[in-house]
């Protein structure tokens, strides 16, 4: 395995899109396309699906030194007004271009820290943008909360609007460990706020556990992992430390490089790791996530439903995902649209009347190809292209170049199907690589991405 992993670390998408938003159109899209874009989806897929809405909550109180999201740094709790009010305003300019009223049947609040917010300006959020919209009986509404900062009352509020998933990022329990990426939080909070949430109702508790940061080891990740146990979220989320420190700035600029583990020892890491929550009786559900089997993310794994966007796995499918707030990413299928990036810009836009968008992408006949062909091996660990509609010459190719992926027993490819094998799961994202005509096309100069192991 070391020799495999020698081989195939090398930088690469996370392909929560295709393309992935470095290989957008440069031209960036009309907007008017990306609204007409937006009204065919909704018209198409509102009735028998609903929509997604992804809101981003950017304001955190602190910086964590690991994390790549777009956030803004304050402690100063008069932003979450104004900022509310823009929120919503952005939602009327979206339910102005629907015929009918949206089904809301998934919605994600994000960030940044959402539990930053007041859990009152939380609730004036929620019932500003839920009485404009229909919620089915079968939804899917989550959160992402900081066990330091995540009180009863913030659970409280988001279960009378119809939550019932929260996430909590809990990267590792090591102190040293969370001292450099200066995230330190008690296993007792994190206790806490689990505890809680299942007291009010939440039938599905998510820890996000990261592998690869600065001074982390193979024993302070099994000793998490027993931690975590002890607790048994639902679902867990064991991914790869992203360190783009190009793109991201000062952010992950808190520690030296030489403070990282190794490739090897890093993917010792995630061996151990791995082990340990499938003992623990967790299933592997697509690439870096694992959930229990009476979870619903486990149960749409099991019936080939589960989707992958913006906001990462889902159990559910929608044709619309619209994101709100600052630097948020929309997806109509057919075109992806990114907010702009700054709160100031973000108010500009919106008091003009305008969708804050400033970049996007209008996906071609072949991106939309690939991008099944993506979707299927990131969801299912397979693809085919039995179909004439998922057949063209560059997916033909892409065939012949996984021919060494298949001579190193990473996939199987017989009567036009591929399938990953349980030796390839690590290298998922290599495998899509080789479908990626924007990448193969246009190799970049510079490193986009993070590594792949």
């Amino acid at each position: 395995m070391e020799n495999l992993i020698s081989k195939y670390n090398i930088p690469g998408p996370r392909y929560t899109s295709y393309p992935t938003v470095p290989y957008w159109d440069q031209e960036g899209i009309e907007k008017q396309i990306w609204i007409n874009s937006v009204k065919q989806s909704f018209s198409e897929s509102n009735q028998e699906e609903g929509i997604s809405l992804y809101i981003h909550l950017p304001f955190c109180e602190s910086l964590c030194t690991f994390c790549g999201c777009n956030k803004r740094i304050t402690k100063n709790h008069e932003v979450e007004s104004p900022y509310i009010t823009a929120v919503l305003k952005e939602w009327d300019l979206y339910l102005n271009l629907f015929d009918s009223k949206p089904i809301i049947s998934e919605l994600h609040l994000g960030g940044g820290t959402p539990t930053f917010f007041r859990s009152e300006s939380l609730d004036l959020l929620l019932n500003g943008i839920l009485s404009k919209g229909i919620i089915p009986e079968k939804h899917s509404y989550s959160f992402e909360g900081h066990p330091n900062n995540t009180t009863a009352s913030h659970l409280a509020v988001m279960a009378k609007h119809g939550f019932t998933r929260a996430s909590y990022g809990v990267q590792d329990l090591d102190e040293k460990v969370q001292k450099t990426i200066n995230r330190i939080q008690p296993f007792a909070n994190v206790k806490r706020v689990t505890e809680e949430s299942r007291a009010l109702g939440y039938n599905s508790t998510s820890f996000d556990l990261v592998y690869g940061l600065p001074h982390q080891t193979v024993d302070s990740i099994e000793m998490t992992i027993e931690k975590v146990k002890e607790l048994m979220p639902e679902r867990i989320a064991f991914y790869s430390y992203a360190h783009v420190p190009w793109i991201k700035g000062n952010g992950q600029r808190g520690f030296d490089d030489n403070d990282l583990p190794a490739p090897e020892v890093k993917r010792a890491m995630y061996e151990t790791g791995y082990q340990l929550l499938l003992k623990a009786g967790y299933k592997e559900v697509g690439m870096d996530h694992f959930a229990l089997e009476s979870d619903e993310m486990y149960q749409a794994y099991e019936a080939k439903k589960l989707h992958r966007n913006f906001m990462g796995y889902s159990a559910s499918k929608t044709q619309l995902m619209i994101g709100l707030g600052v630097s948020s990413i929309s997806d109509s299928w057919y075109a992806f649209a990114q907010n702009v990036k700054t709160v100031e810009e973000y108010y500009e836009e919106i008091e003009k009347g305008e969708i804050p968008i400033f970049r996007g992408h209008e996906l071609t006949k072949e991106d939309l190809i690939i991008r099944k062909h993506i979707l299927n091996i990131m969801c299912h660990f397979e693809t085919n292209w039995e179909d004439e509609d998922l057949q063209n010459q560059f997916v033909i190719d892409a065939i012949k170049r996984l021919k060494e992926m298949m001579q190193d027993e990473l996939l199987e490819i017989s009567n036009q199907q591929l399938t990953v094998t349980e030796k390839g799961k690590p290298f998922v994202r290599n495998i899509c690589m080789a479908f990626d005509a924007r990448l193969l096309r246009n190799k970049p100069s510079t490193q986009l991405f993070s590594m792949t192991i």
